[in-house]
């Protein structure tokens, strides 16, 4: 006879049978969902000024250093912002470079290994050649780009000749890289280039800017060939590069005679726009130093704006609030319905001369050309009043004012220190700042 459980044992098994499968179909428990914990809101810490280049040169182009080692100085040098505007390309994209064969390529390249070391600086031989890799712009910014302290932005040197006349355009948070247009004439190459940069920045829609370089480089462009260009707002009034001859000479008009020319026929007979001054280092060496070369931290401009980034940059220098400085440091600029206040942050053993330089209501914008020993006009800024671009004002306080007379088209303020530069553009050069053309409020 076949042999049977007993009554409990039966019970038993009954039971951890239902058991085990009601543990099997049971579902696992989720764990606790996490406590989510809102970002901090962004915060504002200015207004206050950023300190910032807009045209450099690496070995993307036509400078001597990596990019990467650029940023570097800038970012350990103070600077909030920095752009690498090279001619005619953006900072993308492959590409290698024979590291070591030039003496100054090989020296930069030395460098370029004792900053980074052998996990960031790639190299490969090539045929018996050390070539190292560029790294393009989204790559190594990420090194440097640190919220409310430094930002890299991207942008180009339009790089363009109309019948051998240099014409060279900064675009400053551009896209994509732009190819130069010619036009019919100086005016309307501007134009055009200035048109296409414009539309790029629209399609991408960002905010950006675009400025005329160093205008009396090779005597690129006069006044004349500016005034009319309605699309330019913003031209180079300092360029640390010492070619691009600030100064001008015996039959050039220097780019502050220039500006000051285009601002008073620009607002006192034609009704166009207002255009800002922009300083710039237009560096290309990093390993020769001193006069006679194209070295950084020469000339900067300072914009205030809430944070930093590049559309606030953009945004703040296209309302004009800004100053260019070559050392000179301004604490804060005010205008008011009365007066343009400057308060200038003084360093002990420094004395400070600011003038401030106006064109007023009624002043002739009659010109004629400058000529040569047999009377032929030459192809130069022409001469105009006197009373254009002139000193109206001067001070020597920490916090010098001019109040508005209600006759002028403009003010704008020139500090001078007798601080020597420490890496002068030219010999007795000392550290300056020049505030944006305001007119006064009504």
């Amino acid at each position: 006879m076949p042999r049977t459980l007993p009554h409990s044992l039966l019970i038993a098994g009954i039971t951890l049978a239902i058991f085990s499968v009601a543990l099997a179909m049971r579902q696992p428990e989720a764990p606790p969902a996490p406590e989510l914990k809102a970002s901090p809101a962004p915060e504002a810490i200015g207004p206050r000024y950023w300190k910032g280049n807009l045209h450099t040169h690496s070995l993307w182009s036509d400078g001597d250093d990596y990019p990467d080692m650029i940023a570097d100085w800038y970012a350990s040098h103070g600077y909030n912002f920095l752009t690498l505007s090279e001619h005619n390309v953006i900072a993308e994209g492959e590409r290698w470079i024979d590291g070591m064969s030039a003496p100054l390529r090989k020296l930069a390249t030395e460098k370029y290994r004792k900053r980074f070391g052998p996990s960031w600086v790639e190299e490969r031989d090539e045929k018996g050649k050390t070539m190292v890799r560029l790294k393009p712009l989204r790559e190594f910014r990420t090194l440097f780009d640190t919220p409310n302290k430094f930002v890299m932005i991207q942008g180009e040197e339009v790089t363009h000749a109309f019948k051998k006349q240099p014409l060279h355009m900064n675009a400053i948070n551009l896209r994509d890289v732009l190819k130069p247009i010619e036009g019919q004439d100086m005016p309307e190459s501007l134009r055009v280039n200035l048109r296409q940069i414009a539309d790029q920045q629209k399609k991408a829609g960002w905010p950006g800017l675009t400025f005329l370089n160093h205008p009396n480089y090779k005597w690129g462009q006069t006044a004349e060939e500016i005034i009319p260009v309605e699309e330019l707002r913003f031209f180079e009034v300092y360029n640390g590069h010492p070619a691009v001859a600030n100064e001008g000479d015996a039959t050039h008009a220097s780019t502050e005679r220039i500006w000051d020319i285009i601002l008073a026929v620009r607002l006192g007979k034609l009704q166009l726009p207002m255009i800002y001054g922009v300083a710039t280092d237009d560096a290309h060496y990093y390993h020769q130093i001193g006069i006679g070369k194209p070295n950084p931290g020469r000339g900067w401009v300072m914009v205030r704006a809430a944070r930093l980034s590049p559309e606030n940059i953009v945004r703040s220098m296209t309302a004009g609030d800004y100053y260019c400085s070559s050392g000179a440091t301004l604490s804060d600029i005010t205008q008011t319905v009365e007066e343009l206040k400057l308060t200038i942050a003084t360093e002990p053993g420094t004395t400070y001369k600011t003038e401030f330089i106006a064109t007023l209501q009624g002043t002739s914008t009659d010109s004629k050309p400058v000529t040569d020993a047999e009377d032929k006009p030459l192809p130069v800024t022409q001469l105009y009043s006197d009373d254009i671009g002139k000193v109206v004002a001067t001070s020597t306080d920490a916090k010098p004012s001019y109040k508005f007379t209600g006759k002028e088209l403009y003010v704008r303020a020139r500090v001078t220190s007798s601080k020597p530069h420490p890496n002068p553009y030219a010999k007795g050069d000392t550290e300056m700042a020049w505030t944006q053309p305001v007119q006064p409020k009504k």
